[in-house]
């Protein structure tokens, strides 16, 4: 089974601007020390709905990464997932080769279609209609597998254009870093996840997912592509204690838009809940938790990934 821990999370409440950073790194060696296989964060510019406020603290994704890589050693590290309309995209596959680089062939390439229209505006981001962020994305993803596996290739899309795009060093990963298509769009997404994608990325009720992987293998029919050869991960938000009473009592200090769908309980109890998704054919799984992350609540999520194995 594969295991990720996403930290979306920036906020530690008493701590100052420069003491932020040393309690974020200290939450992904816990993920690493705790047997947890990939650690991922956010590539947003503002805080989002359903996690905090838009004003609460939140770092860039890939210089974080980058200095996560010097603390870390085994876990894979990557977004979930980059907006490609957030960087050009040569730039962007030199930024996830970069870190390939600095953590020893740990990177992973996150990428959706974006959707965050506020803060396009704020940093005045091109937020193009839903069908052109789509076919964007296709550019992209065929742009970073010339990257990562070419000498000097060039490609010209409606969007974007390369020539003789140099990427050295190369990626220390043979073929380049992992690409992970975040995002359950039956039409587009989920259709070019099955053309590029090694990890899906999704998250909803266990019949929900079930109906996914079918779409899925529909497409990936289409492409000619072996379903087999895509690790698909269910996000799936915990909220964890010692016993079910601290659980229950926590998840009544959090308003309902944040909440998770699975419910307060002991490990044990999430275990359960989540053992549904395994039943269904689903063996990966990104973990993360509700309240302010702390590495209590990262080791409880691993007792949970224990107890599923």
């Amino acid at each position: 089974m594969f295991f990720g821990y996403h930290l979306p999370n920036f906020t530690f409440p008493g701590s100052r601007p420069d003491e932020l950073f040393d309690r974020f790194a200290e939450l992904a060696v816990t993920a690493e020390q705790a047997g947890f296989d990939m650690v991922t964060v956010m590539d947003h510019v503002y805080q989002i709905p359903g996690i905090g406020s838009e004003t609460e603290p939140m770092l860039e994704a890939y210089t974080t990464l980058g200095a996560l890589a010097a603390r870390t050693s085994r876990v894979l590290l990557g977004t979930l997932v980059t907006g490609v309309t957030y960087r050009n995209p040569a730039l962007l596959v030199k930024q996830v080769t970069t870190l390939d680089t600095i953590s020893r062939g740990r990177a992973i390439l996150g990428i959706g279609a974006a959707w965050n229209e506020e803060e396009h505006r704020g940093y005045g981001f091109e937020f193009p209609p839903i069908r052109e962020r789509m076919d964007r994305l296709e550019e992209a993803l065929a742009i970073a597998r010339l990257m990562f596996t070419g000498d000097g290739p060039s490609y010209e899309g409606a969007h974007y254009r390369i020539e003789d795009a140099l990427n050295v060093p190369r990626p220390i990963q043979p073929g380049g870093p992992k690409i992970l298509v975040g995002g359950g769009g039956e039409q587009r997404t989920i259709k070019i996840a099955a053309k590029y994608a090694d990890i899906t990325n999704w998250f909803g009720p266990v019949d929900v997912m079930r109906h996914k992987h079918e779409v899925l293998l529909r497409h990936c029919d289409t492409v000619g592509r072996d379903p087999e050869t895509i690790i698909r991960t269910v996000t799936i938000p915990l909220l964890l204690a010692e016993t079910e009473g601290e659980a229950k009592a926590a998840l009544e200090t959090i308003i309902p838009a944040r909440r998770p769908l699975s419910p307060a309980g002991t490990p044990e109890m999430a275990a359960e809940y989540v053992r549904a998704y395994v039943d269904a054919g689903f063996d990966s799984f990104v973990f993360r938790t509700v309240m302010p992350t702390t590495p209590q609540a990262i080791r409880l999520a691993a007792e949970v990934a224990q107890l599923l194995q």
